[in-house]
């Protein structure tokens, strides 16, 4: 199943604004779905305002036949989530903790969210992932697209975003040790995903040969180091979360749930098709830590 693209000529211009207008409309479903869902409690109100959220970008990627439509949900709904739970919350200010970590999310996902925009060419292109998808499920693309490509995304983000809760409404705990520790940890994440991009970024703009990989600052210690930074700012969230109040310790099914995907889906996909692009990949896999960085193997 091929995509028809034919009829989905936009230009970049044209698909940032029909992107923006699928975004404004998820954003009023989540605050009408969340106000009605309110007297049910901040987790279950935003949970239901992100899976109302999450069903209007799907319907948007429906009508311009293109699930990349989605891709920047997962660094634009962190925010707003962390700005609810502050708001319903009962002691009303958040603290120094809850402001740290409403900068260090904010920080995240404009970072994330300019990387996507800086590599995306519009409508006109979809995500190879989502091309193979389409290749392999046929006529039932669009239930996979919408389980798999939408909904379970929103799903582990919306997990990950569980270790705010206590942070938002638990506020008036006083910064301790582990807020430094958690500080360090998160906004090192940030740091190294910025890092790692604009490496990525730097070496795709010399456009190098195609069999060529890039193995030069912190990738010359990890083939993600993306992957990790991303993996660490949510286990830095879980540590806020702790500090915060030690009985939400359960909220670790958050980065616990993120890290089990990465390994075991994202990675396996990239290395797959690495591997099937560029035949160095395999001696490249042998010698270099997959996820955390390390000295390489002789």
């Amino acid at each position: 199943m091929v995509r028809d693209t034919a009829s989905r000529d936009f230009s970049k211009k044209a698909s940032t604004l029909i992107c923006i207008m699928a975004y404004g409309a998820a954003f009023a479903a989540a605050a009408v779905t969340a106000s009605l869902m309110k007297d049910y409690g901040g987790i279950a109100a935003a949970f239901s305002a992100d899976a109302a959220a999450t069903a209007v970008v799907f319907m948007f990627s429906v009508g311009f036949n293109n699930s990349s439509m989605y891709d920047p949900y997962w660094s634009v709904a962190p925010l707003p989530i962390a700005l609810f739970w502050a708001l319903v919350a009962e002691g009303g200010a958040i603290g120094a903790r809850g402001l740290a970590v409403m900068v260090l999310v904010a920080a995240w996902g404009t970072r994330l969210t300019y990387n996507w925009y800086r590599q995306w060419k519009g409508l006109v292109h979809e995500d190879w992932r989502y091309e193979d998808f389409r290749n392999r499920t046929g006529r039932f693309y669009w239930p996979v697209s919408f389980l798999g490509i939408h909904f379970f995304p929103t799903v582990m983000v919306f997990l990950g975003c569980l270790s705010m809760y206590p942070v938002m409404t638990a506020g008036s705990a006083d910064p301790w040790f582990l807020d430094g520790v958690a500080l360090f940890v998160t906004a090192s994440a940030v740091i190294v995903e910025t890092l790692a991009d604009k490496q990525l970024n730097r070496f795709v703009k010399a456009n190098p040969p195609k069999e060529s990989i890039l193995s030069t600052g912190l990738w010359a210690y990890s083939r993600h180091p993306n992957y990790f930074g991303e993996i660490s700012f949510w286990w830095g969230l879980f540590l806020f979360s702790l500090a915060a109040d030690g009985f939400h310790w359960w909220t670790i099914i958050g980065p616990l749930a993120i890290t089990i995907m990465f390994i075991t889906v994202s990675i396996p996909m990239m290395e797959r098709r690495m591997l099937s692009r560029r035949p160095l990949y395999a001696e490249r896999q042998r010698k270099v830590s997959m996820l955390v960085p390390w000295f390489r193997k002789k």
